[in-house]
């Protein structure tokens, strides 16, 4: 497994625990904590998946100052 498949899977685990918590906390529901951390935390890996290779390409440019207007 890729040091960013791992970072990316142990990111979703984090992220499913909190948002079963959370919403729990919040419904009281199991069944509807279930759902919202099961589709919550998916939308969201692979969301966090495809900005860190942004990131990589040229974001971290736009925090030091390297981006050049066109």
């Amino acid at each position: 497994m890729t040091r960013d498949l791992l970072k990316t899977a142990t990111f979703a685990a984090l992220h499913f625990t909190v948002g079963f918590a959370v919403t729990y906390a919040f419904t009281g529901s199991v069944s509807i904590a279930t759902g919202v951390a099961l589709v919550e935390p998916a939308v969201n890996t692979v969301v966090f998946f495809f900005h860190e290779r942004a990131w990589r390409r040229g974001g971290a440019a736009v925090v030091s100052g390297h981006l050049h207007a066109a």
